[in-house]
């Protein structure tokens, strides 16, 4: 039986970059999952007849998520629901799978890097028909219907079993169960050079892919041990859990310290990396060797040609603003463009369906390419071993090469976590209001050339993007990056991007915060987070 539920709108509903996250008590509130749904049916539209994804990331709620999710689907009349086994998929899966099946867009749960649990986090986002996460004027529009809500929709059902593959009707609704993998799997099979992967592998390459309790785990599994012929074992961490095994399911080397402490010790493997809740992020580290998520995609970008699915070239890249601007000069010498643009996938996601652009990155350990419209945590360190395989070369040969072709680009940044909301935008307001002043000024050492509160306009389809983020470029080759994060979910987070090029070969092996330290002071004169924030330090630093 379809009930039609009287409801009112809830405040506070407003999507981000990456949908609406929240912590997962909240969604578990009476009504607040159904409201926030029905707000997507409505602001795109309705359902009727459509063909749909759905799946997430295996955290807490997530199943209990996916059947409120099916039933108000089929409440609405939708035509098809394709769902991963058991409710899962990884984002970049969820991606494919729209476009591989020509859906009208998809529903993916998760709160991606977030902590998960019942104290942790829950996201709901909604994906187009590209496969893309969904553009300003799609979530303008759910913004909007969530604030003039009367009523949701869902059908009185027990639930599915979502462990039986295969077609299941939901009153007049198709619901398909798939294997989360496979189709994945056989992109990823065309896209790269298994056999060449595989021969790397027999010579005896080790690995170490920590898939941090997260969604990663039963696709590096299936593709690196399995069809790819990894030892056992080299996956580790591989069983998605609702908490995450009580950890921080984000690729960086400070939540990623176990794999970390591994690749800088005696045993170390000849390659390590990490991916987050949802799949979609990545961490590349060589023996001895950590790569910067910026490092890493001007790296792909460089030695794309050796990539089978890429040997015809590259029409162009981006990257989000607070990127380093490492790219940039590999774009230079392969005369491509490169697009910089404002942090959130669904930017590219324009640059991508025109094709102007074949790869795409974010320092926030996010690269991926044309392949879908996500970002992609697998994707990438499949490229980075097809790149080894080709290069026969080692991750610190390989970085050593590129900066002594390219220059290096010192970069890091410094997170300051759920700082009170107020002091971090009167912060950022003061800055705006001052930026007229600063080009020239000194801020100790360095030099101010350009400042800019940053402003994007689409070369696809002209619309502009403002304030979006506070950009200082100094003399000395150097730049300051100052923006407010909206993925986190309590208090305010504050993403400091601190970066400097040097020539090689001399000052190519500095400590990257060593080399950044006249950058960092610069940022603290300017910013004062001590006497702001009551911060000695930030709290994250990548």
């Amino acid at each position: 039986m379809i009930e039609t539920i009287v409801t009112r709108p809830i405040d506070g509903q407003k999507p981000g970059t990456s949908g609406l996250r929240k912590k997962t008590r909240v969604f578990q509130e009476p009504g607040y999952l159904e409201n926030f749904v029905q707000s997507i049916w409505n602001g795109i539209g309705g359902v009727q007849g459509k063909l749909l994804v759905l799946g997430g990331d295996g955290r807490f709620f997530n199943d209990q998520a996916v059947q409120i999710i099916l039933r108000m689907a089929a409440a609405s009349g939708a035509a098809r629901v394709i769902v991963g086994q058991n409710g899962l998929l990884s984002t970049p899966a969820a991606s494919h799978l729209i476009r591989a099946r020509g859906a009208d867009g998809g529903v993916i749960l998760s709160a991606s890097h977030n902590p998960g649990g019942p104290e942790g986090d829950f996201g709901v986002k909604f994906n187009t028909a590209n496969g893309g996460p969904a553009p300003e004027r799609v979530t303008e529009a759910i913004f909007r219907a969530t604030t003039e809500l009367e009523e949701y929709r869902i059908l009185r059902a027990p639930d599915l079993d979502l462990g039986e593959l295969g077609i299941h009707r939901l009153h007049e609704t198709e619901v398909e169960i798939v294997d989360p993998v496979a189709d994945y799997a056989a992109l990823m099979e065309r896209l790269f050079d298994f056999d060449a992967i595989r021969a790397l592998f027999a010579s005896g390459f080790r690995m170490r892919f920590d898939a941090m309790h997260a969604i990663t785990g039963p696709y590096a599994r299936a593709i690196l041990e399995t069809r790819l012929g990894a030892p056992a074992g080299s996956v580790i961490n591989a069983t998605p859990l609702p908490d995450f095994g009580g950890g921080h399911p984000d690729p960086n080397p400070v939540w990623a310290h176990e794999l970390m402490a591994l690749m800088t010790g005696p045993e170390a493997p000849d390659f390590g990396a990490a991916s987050d809740g949802d799949g979609d992020r990545n961490m590349i580290v060589g023996r001895g060797q950590y790569v910067t998520p910026s490092d890493s995609l001007a790296v792909i970008a460089a030695n794309a040609h050796l990539v089978p699915g890429y040997a015809g070239g590259l029409k162009g890249v981006a990257r989000s603003m607070p990127s380093s601007a490492a790219l940039d000069r590999v774009a230079e010498a392969l005369g491509i463009a490169c697009y910089a643009t404002p942090t959130g996938w669904k930017f590219f996601g324009n640059l991508l369906d025109a094709g102007r652009a074949t790869l795409c990155g974010e320092e926030s350990a996010g690269t991926g390419s044309d392949h879908i419209r996500e970002k992609d945590g697998l994707w990438a360190v499949l490229m980075w071993l097809n790149i080894l395989a080709a290069r026969e070369q080692s991750v610190a040969e390989v970085m050593a090469d590129h900066w002594a072709r390219f220059r290096r680009n010192y970069y890091s940044r410094h997170d300051y976590e759920e700082v009170d909301s107020g002091a971090a935008t009167t912060l950022v307001e003061e800055l705006r209001a001052g930026l007229d002043r600063l080009a020239g000024a000194r801020l100790g050492v360095l030099r101010v050339r350009t400042a800019e509160d940053f402003s994007y306009s689409d070369p696809v389809d002209g619309s502009v993007t403002t304030k979006q983020g506070i950009q200082i470029h100094f003399v000395e080759d150097a730049r300051l990056v100052l923006r407010l994060s909206g993925t986190g979910t309590a208090g305010a987070t504050l993403r400091v991007y601190l970066e400097r090029v040097v020539a090689g070969p001399e000052g190519l092996a500095e400590d990257p915060q060593a080399a950044l330290a006249e950058v960092i002071a610069a940022a603290e004169e300017l910013c004062m987070f001590k006497t702001r924030f009551g911060r000695a330090a930030p709290d994250v630093v990548t």
